[in-house]
């Protein structure tokens, strides 16, 4: 997947708009209205993380090919906003010193040996039952992990399967085209 620098920038402001119009809803943005290219019109998964003064603030995101890219964007830039749970929602105050990382999901593709694992190219997906984490290829990179780290953190923290549940769950990866804006409210 290849999107210009123009399409991404879309992307980063769409997001910025939604969350926007999330939290100032007296705002009229009607007069706003982006060319919306093909390939934002693909329907694939995307994460949106939030960060305000360099620190995470929300992050949700779906796998679901149903809806195209730009609709993903938005509401997961909503989502992660005012919906993540671990974390208190973004107040209208601190818009100033948002920045917005967004990561287009290929779809997953399982595998059989942790081997196939590429740390920073690979993000992992992890299923047993009903439980189900995923951490994005960028984590991995950020914590420093080795392989056996990625799977064990996403198995025991994301999925709640413990340390070692990987072993004996389904695993899959996928990759992430990934971008952030600046502050720019």
């Amino acid at each position: 997947m290849k999107f210009s620098a123009s399409e991404k920038e879309t992307l980063l402001l769409l997001a910025g708009r939604a969350i926007e119009g999330s939290l100032n809803p007296m705002q009229d943005q009607s007069s706003w209205s982006p060319a919306i290219s093909e390939a934002l019109e693909i329907k694939c998964g995307a994460f949106v993380s939030l960060y305000v003064d360099k620190k995470l603030r929300g992050c949700i995101g779906t796998f679901s090919e149903e809806e195209p890219l730009h609709l993903n964007v938005t509401n997961m830039a909503v989502s992660a906003a005012v919906s993540d749970t671990r974390f208190s929602s973004i107040l209208p105050g601190e818009l100033s010193r948002l920045e917005i990382e967004i990561s287009i999901l290929t779809p997953r593709q399982r595998i059989y040996d942790p081997d196939d694992i590429e740390i920073g190219r690979h993000g992992i997906y992890i299923r047993q039952g009903s439980n189900r984490g995923t951490l994005l290829p960028q984590v991995a990179v950020n914590q420093n992990w080795s392989v056996n780290e990625f799977l064990g953190n996403c198995s025991r923290d994301k999925a709640g399967i413990g340390w070692d549940g990987w072993k004996t769950a389904e695993v899959y990866i996928y990759e992430a085209v990934v971008f952030k804006s600046n502050p720019t409210f």
